[in-house]
């Protein structure tokens, strides 16, 4: 009888038996990969693990910087709280360089490798330029032990250490995020699944790595043994490298499909040269490729859908055109429907990503000010003394518990209310992130106005404990995991598959452009409020200063943009593939 059933179903039939992806998805020869010798959790276990050394070694730099700037580089706290945000959104915008190469030329494996070495190359001459240039004496920078004034040359160096990290990265990211993905067929049942839960434990891999680095390194750092902290963190770096080199025989990868300006560039043209063309009411006038066949090689065919329709205009035929076809077509003239609407996915992603830059700005102040707020209040329990920047471990923590939390409970629990398999949808998850991410800046508010109380004098820290702080770190902590992880399967799913490290790369982006708006923010509050001899609300003396009024000028934001946020996500209808039998994926 099963057998019949089988027969009766050769779609399903071929998926049983298929002893290859369906994807598209090729090994490193070039031939399709067999599901048993390539990809699933060997390979994607290897490259959590390679993305959880990266993310020990670049947090290893990242979360005590602001701290380096001030105490080493001796720069002033709302220079050194810029500085830090602008090299964090360089670090992002940099993933749009990596998803660029990776979707257009180089295909992901070769893009992480390369920026992989980058980023090993920047670590290690930060290494040595604070070995041999910066930490003067050595031990400095405690907090205690003044550091000597460093040189240009040490300046240069130095600049030119972070921003190579920066870039390598930033470039190796969005690769890794969808290089992860790849090596699950989302058209086997049992792999799809396994693709959306890789998300969480991607996660969960960056902040497992970061956990290492807001402990111990940080412990190092802040009592002035920045070189050792440094130097574990290339060792990392190079230990993660060649794990990822180790895998290459069992990776699954898809092609990169050429420059995706250039097909984008096509529609638009197209679309503006058929200027007075009227659009057919029949979606099936359109022009599409028969059979398989996509316009854009090794990608799947896209449904057209009925958002922007003037860009139809450039999947119209001309009568001329119709009867050139299909011989003799120019992109630049007539395009296909799926690369149309490889056009409208991205214009209808970026509504929803521009609201997640708030979120950033939020985000963005666990590596500056709230360590800075930490730094002027009572460390010390008994004898020993907390590093500022070791708070962030309460944020790692409370990342675990709540992935922990969502899958293990509340996945079975709002399954049942929403009908949705998957619990919550990928936006609502993403505004329940926002909704967190206010009441964190709220409580980091609160908690200024308790420390401010507590201050004997203004050149004395608070006698507030810095154990106050926690609240505001798991809340932000609790953000994350709905709004990143959200951000993540949301950009890599809805992204066409011409596009994949791009869609990857726009959460990056979010946190790179959610920087500069931090140090736009800065400027402008201190600009507005530092006039007449006032100290402004983030002066060098946090003391003389109104931090709260910063704190609860950001929750005020993230309310405005959360308002904005829930009319998009109405808005926004989710990408639809022929020949794809996966339900659509958001039910709002």
């Amino acid at each position: 009888m099963k057998e019949a059933m089988v027969q009766n179903m050769p779609g399903i039939a071929e998926r049983i038996i298929s002893t290859v992806t369906e994807d598209g998805s090729m090994d490193r020869k070039g031939n399709p990969a067999v599901k048993s010798k390539t990809g699933t959790w060997t390979s994607a276990t290897l490259l959590l693990v390679n993305y959880g050394l990266a993310t020990l070694a670049f947090f290893g730099v990242g979360v005590n910087l602001v701290l380096f700037l001030t105490r080493v580089m001796e720069q002033e706290n709302a220079d050194a709280a810029n500085n830090v945000s602008k090299w964090t959104g360089t670090v992002y915008i940099f993933s749009l360089i990596g998803a660029f190469m990776s979707d257009s030329y180089w295909g992901r494996y070769l893009t992480c490798a390369i920026f992989q070495l980058i980023f090993v190359m920047g670590l290690v001459l930060l290494s040595l330029c604070s070995w041999f240039i910066l930490v003067k004496p050595s031990g400095c920078g405690d907090g205690e032990l003044e550091c000597r004034s460093v040189s240009n040359i040490g300046n240069a160096l130095f600049s030119l250490a972070i921003y190579l990290i920066a870039f390598g990265n930033g470039g190796y990211q969005p690769a890794i995020a969808t290089f992860g993905p790849d090596q699950f067929d989302e058209m086997d049942p049992s792999e799809r699944h396994s693709k959306v839960a890789f998300f969480s434990y991607f996660y969960l891999a960056l902040n497992a790595g970061s956990l290492f680095s807001n402990t111990v390194l940080v412990y190092y750092e802040d009592t002035g043994k920045w070189v050792i902290g440094f130097w574990t963190s290339a060792g990392a770096a190079v230990i993660a490298l060649l794990l990822f080199l180790s895998g290459t025989p069992r990776y699954r990868h898809f092609k990169p499909t050429g420059n995706p300006l250039t097909r984008i560039a096509q529609v638009f043209v197209a679309a503006i040269h058929k200027w007075d063309v009227s659009v057919p009411e029949n979606e099936t006038l359109l022009y599409e490729l028969e059979g398989k066949e996509s316009a854009i090689a090794g990608t799947r065919k896209i449904v057209h859908s009925d958002g922007f329709r003037f860009l139809d205009k450039a999947a119209t035929p001309t009568p001329a055109e119709y009867v050139a076809l299909p011989n003799s077509k120019s992109p630049w003239r007539l395009c296909t429907v799926t690369q149309v609407e490889e056009v409208k996915c991205v214009l209808k992603i970026l509504p929803i990503w521009l609201c997640t830059i708030i979120y950033s700005v939020v985000f963005t102040q666990m590596a500056s000010l709230f360590v800075e707020q930490g730094a002027n209040m009572n460390t010390s329990i008994g004898s020993f003394t907390i590093p500022a920047a070791s708070m962030s471990v309460f944020d790692v923590v409370s990342v675990l518990f709540f992935i922990f939390l969502y899958r293990r409970f509340l996945i079975p629990l709002t399954s049942k209310i929403t009908k949705n398999p998957r619990g919550l949808s990928e936006l609502q998850r993403m505004g329940i992130g926002l909704v967190i991410g206010m009441l964190a800046m709220v409580a980091a508010g609160v908690v200024e106005l308790a420390r401010l109380k507590g201050v004997p004098s203004p050149e004395e820290d608070s006698t507030l404990s810095i154990m106050w702080q926690i609240p505001q770190y798991a809340l932000i902590g609790a953000s994350e995991v709905f709004m990143y992880v959200g951000q993540l399967e949301f950009f890599n799913g809805q992204a066409p598959d011409g596009v994949k490290s791009f869609g990857s790369s726009l959460c990056m982006a979010s946190i790179s452009l959610g920087n500069y708006v931090s140090i736009m923010l800065v400027n402008v509050v201190m600009a507005a409020t530092a006039e007449d001899n006032r100290p402004g609300w983030i002066p060098g003396n946090l003391n003389s200063g109104h931090l709260d009024r910063f704190f609860f000028l950001l929750a005020a934001l993230t309310a405005a943009d959360l308002v904005i946020y829930v009319v998009c996500a109405k808005w926004y209808k989710c990408i639809r593939l022929e020949n794809n039998d996966e339900e659509e994926r958001l039910s709002k």
